[in-house]
């Protein structure tokens, strides 16, 4: 139709050129149009199908369909910055503008998926990028970047709300805008920008990265921020999706610390939920550099207005690196390990189970992006913990101590300060696996002062005749990096908040 089109369209100038020549009569204008060859349109062909992706078919890097003119078979690829909203039985996921290689158009990425696994790639939610967005940064006089980045969606009652976020090459000049539909799927109108920034000498934070949650009470609360001032809160109108108070660019709720005056490296990205079960607000932010050491913290709170506090009762809004670290690099044995891991995605299905999704660098190649996706569950205190794998929507059935026993690869996320940004932060600080011994007759590794017991779903890890105490959660997944279908893998907090994960290995 494309050509057919084409060929009308310059057939019209013609016989509009030639008809308007005063020395031409009508039989020569005709004529000429007559004579003028009109082949058959070149046929359209028929569009790619979507590949079905399973969890056997998908590969850490993805030459093959990596460039725009593949994205029909993007799926799980080239996956950045994602935020997931489920409507009835299909997930929708919206990321930023990123294409391994290659420049890619601007617009937001749509994919969708009935099971968190199978991702079909369904386009762009904007035809480039938003008027409203882009005229504020060309007033500012630069020209804005042609992409967008780091989206947010979310669902108020009928209508769909898609927050975007357009920067430029002016440090801190940027802009998240809003805009709303009937459907997922679009088509997607601009309503406003919900806030600003400026790359001027005043304290503010960079408007990029959005997220909103609801309190129970109806209330909407706004968090954005990338480096500079750190994380921001604003309180929305909750019919329009705007700020509250026009111009206001709310408050900053967290920071990082510093070591010799220069910042330990950046924090953006935040995710805020409710969680209905535990009463508290939990957020879940970005630390480091996005290509490299890219890891997911949180703090929680009872107010949607903060303060949000760490593992060890900390205000994260003090000049301190926080904890719980509950996903950071890592490295299991025979696999380059993977990096870049957070800008996390949180949310859960109607069961009430809650999921990350994230970006996953391989070590490998970090320039390509795969989409993640994790069980979240919540340690007995009330923090949150991720699976060691990927969901692979296995089947969980009942276990006993002696299934639990066996060999594992154990990986503790510690971490090591380095303060800056790409240029500082040029390595992603793996976290390697170790071995882990879980004996039949209840010792770990050959030590008979430490045991473990297992009360389902946890196993208690009992250290040094009880110094130290660890509990892990035990559920069944996929072995991704040995392509093992169901193992046991485990996951939870030691007594000072560092994140312990295990993975059974089976012979």
């Amino acid at each position: 139709m494309k050509n057919f089109n084409a060929l009308y369209v310059w057939l019209l100038l013609l016989f509009i050129e030639i008809g308007c020549s005063s020395d031409t009569s009508d039989d020569v204008v005709l004529k000429e149009v007559i004579e003028e060859p009109n082949p058959e349109p070149t046929p359209v062909p028929d569009p790619v199908p979507s590949m079905v992706y399973t969890v056997d078919n998908i590969s850490d890097t993805y030459f093959e369909v990596a460039g725009e003119e593949n994205a029909s078979q993007w799926g799980p690829y080239n996956v950045h910055d994602p935020s997931i909203i489920k409507v009835d039985n299909i997930y929708y996921c919206f990321n930023t503008d990123v294409s391994f290689g290659s420049d890619v158009r601007p617009g937001i990425q749509i994919r969708k998926s009935e099971d968190l696994i199978n991702w079909e790639f369904l386009g762009w939610a904007f035809n480039g990028l938003p008027s409203k967005g882009s005229a504020y940064i060309q007033g500012e006089g630069t020209a804005p970047f042609n992409s967008l980045w780091a989206p947010f969606v979310m669902q108020v009652g009928d209508e769909y709300r898609l927050y975007y976020s357009l920067s430029s090459s002016t440090g801190r000049l940027s802009v998240i805008g809003l805009a709303t539909s009937t459907s997922p799927e679009g088509p997607w109108v601009e309503k406003d920008l919900v806030v600003t920034s400026k790359g001027d000498g005043t304290v503010q934070t960079n408007a990029i990265d959005p997220s909103v949650v609801v309190s129970p009470s109806g209330e909407h609360w706004f968090y954005y921020g990338s480096a500079y001032d750190g994380i921001y809160k604003l309180k929305l109108n909750p019919t329009t999706g705007l700020a509250l108070v026009n111009g206001d660019k709310g408050l900053r709720v967290a920071q990082r610390g510093f070591t010799n005056g220069i910042v330990n490296g950046n924090i953006e990205g935040p995710e805020v939920i409710y969680n209905e079960k535990q009463g508290k607000y939990y957020m879940f932010i970005s630390y480091d550099w996005l290509q490299t050491k890219y890891n997911v913290r949180v703090g929680r709170s009872d107010n949607p207005a903060g303060p949000f506090y760490d593992f060890n009762g900390l205000d994260i809004n003090t000049e301190v690196d926080n904890g719980p670290m509950i996903l950071a690099p890592y490295k299991f044995n025979d696999h380059p390990g993977w990096q870049g891991v957070s800008h996390p995605a949180v949310f859960s299905d109607d069961l009430g189970q809650y999921f990350m999704a994230h970006q996953g660098r391989p070590g490998e190649n970090s320039f390509f992006m795969v989409l993640h996706v994790r069980k979240i569950y919540w340690t007995e205190d009330g923090w949150p913990i991720v699976s060691p794998e990927r969901f692979a929507n296995i089947q969980q059935t009942a276990l006993t101590a002696e299934n639990i026993a066996g060999d594992y690869e154990e990986i503790k996320l510690g971490y090591r300060i380095v303060p800056g940004y790409a240029d500082e932060q040029k390595t992603a600080d793996f976290q390697f696996s170790t071995s882990l011994q879980l004996n039949i007759d209840g010792s770990i590794n050959a030590d008979n002062t430490n045991s473990w017991s297992y009360d389902a779903p946890w196993l208690t890890l009992n250290y040094n005749s009880g110094e130290t105490i660890v509990k892990l959660h035990v559920e069944q997944g996929r072995d991704w990096e040995n392509k093992v279908a169901t193992t046991i893998l485990l996951s939870g907090l030691d007594n000072e908040g560092t994140a312990i994960w295990g993975k059974k290995i089976n012979d």
